[in-house]
């Protein structure tokens, strides 16, 4: 009877992917990142271990949205006092960190608790064209 492979830390191969997001739509590259992080797109994945792959995605200000969420899609914080709730517009949001908007919605795709946090850490956004991760040699990929 054959065992089921499951992969240890040490045989996972880990690599860098580079995401340009300029003319992408929000969500569908978010998902595709959110696959390539979890490691959903590999033969050996595994729930409960990190087999994805580091990501770093340029050009995050120049993303997409269809319909009018430009203006009416609303990101809340709460700064947890009586009163504190601050609500700004995709546009606002754009204007001020442009990669949040690209780093919230793949943030809450990924897993919640530390495997979730854990895996968050290896997403790199930039709002340009350059970024710093030149050493890796990160390929680039088109989603």
């Amino acid at each position: 009877m054959k065992e089921t492979f499951v992969p240890s830390q040490h045989s996972i191969n880990k690599k860098w992917v580079l995401v340009d997001a300029q003319g992408k739509t929000l969500g569908r590259l978010s998902t595709e990142i959110a696959k390539i992080l979890r490691g959903k797109i590999k033969p050996y994945y595994t729930p409960y271990l990190d087999t994805g792959d580091y990501v770093v995605v340029i050009n995050a200000s120049q993303i997409c949205v269809s319909g009018n969420k430009e203006t009416e899609k609303l990101y809340r914080k709460h700064s947890g006092r009586p009163g504190g709730l601050k609500v700004e517009t995709l546009m606002q949001l754009r204007g001020r960190l442009p990669n949040r908007i690209l780093e919230k919605s793949i943030k809450g795709m990924l897993p919640k608790g530390p495997l979730g946090r854990y895996l968050f850490k290896k997403l790199k956004v930039y709002s340009g064209p350059k970024h710093l991760h030149h050493a890796q040699k990160p390929d680039l990929i088109n989603i």
